[in-house]
């Protein structure tokens, strides 16, 4: 679990490291608020990818089955989930990041709201963009049963476009392609 006054503690040690006064007015709240701030922000840290995996496990049954081969109709795709996260190198904000998630059943589909949650979870940890997606990839497979898995991330971060480089329109995309969607390019199409 994190620790709240621990964070409280070295936040305020920071403002001082920093040369500020934590107990001037605009700051005195400022490492409680931080300390919740975190706590939300870096929920996901409290769970492994099996336990987020067991927390949005609601399916049903594959109402796909008709189409086995017709590929359009075996592909569930749900585009531009919005998410942010934090980058572990720097603990820069990564933002405006959108997920694309696709899948082929294997006997059961996802409620379409636990997709977003899965997401929104994964990323709330620090992490690499990279992981984020491997992490998204993980907890769907395990959840609908299939290795049919693809993620796709397209977002900006904080430690290329406010500090070092400055290169403010850079935005990073990645691709975790696992199963029919890494052999068929065809398929790729629809996390792109």
């Amino acid at each position: 679990m994190i620790d709240t006054k621990a964070i409280e503690e070295h936040i305020r040690g920071i403002l001082i490291a920093i040369g500020d006064d934590p107990d001037r007015e605009g700051l005195k709240d400022t490492p409680a608020r931080v300390a919740r701030m975190y706590q939300e922000t870096f929920e996901g840290m409290n769970y492994t990818n099996h336990e987020i995996a067991e927390m949005f496990n609601k399916t049903f049954e594959d109402v796909l089955d008709d189409v086995k081969d017709n590929m359009v109709g075996r592909v569930v795709v749900m585009r531009d989930i919005d998410i942010f996260s934090y980058c572990e190198h720097h603990m820069a904000l990564m933002y405006d990041m959108k997920v694309n998630v696709a899948y082929i059943p294997n006997g059961k589909v996802i409620g379409l709201s636990k997709i977003a949650r899965v997401c929104d979870m994964a990323s709330r940890r620090l992490q690499l963009q990279e992981r984020i997606g491997q992490d998204i990839a993980d907890i769907i497979s395990e959840i609908v049963g299939t290795d049919d898995v693809a993620v796709t991330i397209e977002g900006c971060h904080g430690c290329v476009n406010a500090r070092g480089i400055k290169k403010s329109n850079t935005k990073t995309f990645t691709a975790e392609l696992r199963g029919e969607f890494k052999t068929d390019p065809s398929l790729q199409i629809y996390v792109r």
